[in-house]
């Protein structure tokens, strides 16, 4: 089937977040702080165990009660965005609590974002062959200046991010608002995501739907090149 348009999730579909290592040394050189070596790298361990870096791995350590209401609809607006995962962080003791925060607005630059190795020539691809492209992102931040500053942006026509219309995946309003602004049908589009449940949502409303895995960029250099054959 020749698809006119193909939404993408964002984080673990085209770009993957850096490690929590990287993540909290980062932080940590900025704030000017230092941890031991090991205790560096077991405060990072903890950070992931308990889901505290958007982006990366889920929570496996259990969800505080008080979070979990929150954690549910995390993706609806700015302010629950931050506040879970800056509660999440906030299990891990760390040198300076400022450092919660600090690590919030880390994962936010785009120096924490590392585009796939497929993605700018999947994304120029489409373009050349006159396919719209629309992200669909369950987030709780602007990502556009991460795909303006590993070069992206020029190949995308639309985003559609659930905190700015307080809707989140799988409903399918927030896929069709991302087919309205395409201005393709949903029975032309197909959703390339990684998320079975949240980007699987899309086939409720008639589009096909494509599953990448979320893994590490080194592991995963062409996840995204079977599109290209998908879209006819």
């Amino acid at each position: 089937m020749a698809f006119k348009g193909v939404l993408f999730d964002f984080s673990g579909t085209l770009f993957r977040v850096e490690s929590a290592e990287s993540w909290l040394r980062a932080v940590l050189t900025e704030a000017g702080l230092a941890l031991p070596e090991g205790e560096l790298v077991r405060a990072a361990e903890h950070l992931e165990s308990v889901g505290a870096l958007a982006g990366g791995a889920p929570p496996t350590a259990g969800m505080p009660d008080h979070l979990a209401a929150l954690w549910a609809v995390r993706d609806r607006s700015a302010a629950m965005h931050r506040a879970a995962y800056t509660g999440l962080s906030r299990q891990v003791p760390l040198p300076d609590p400022r450092l919660h925060d600090a690590l919030y607005d880390r994962h936010m630059t785009p120096a924490a974002w590392r585009p796939y190795p497929d993605t700018t020539e999947v994304l120029g691809t489409l373009r050349q062959r006159g396919v719209a492209v629309g992200v669909v992102s369950n987030i709780g931040w602007d990502p556009r200046p991460v795909f303006r500053e590993h070069g992206v942006a020029p190949y995308v026509d639309t985003y559609v991010l659930s905190y700015e219309h307080g809707i989140q995946k799988p409903d399918t309003r927030l896929f069709a608002l991302a087919c309205d602004a395409l201005g393709v049908a949903p029975q032309d589009t197909l959703m390339v995501g990684d998320d079975r449940r949240a980007d699987g949502g899309a086939a409720a409303l008639g589009c096909a739907v494509h599953f990448v895995d979320h893994r590490p960029v080194a592991e995963r250099p062409d996840g995204l090149r079977p599109v290209l054959d998908l879209i006819g």
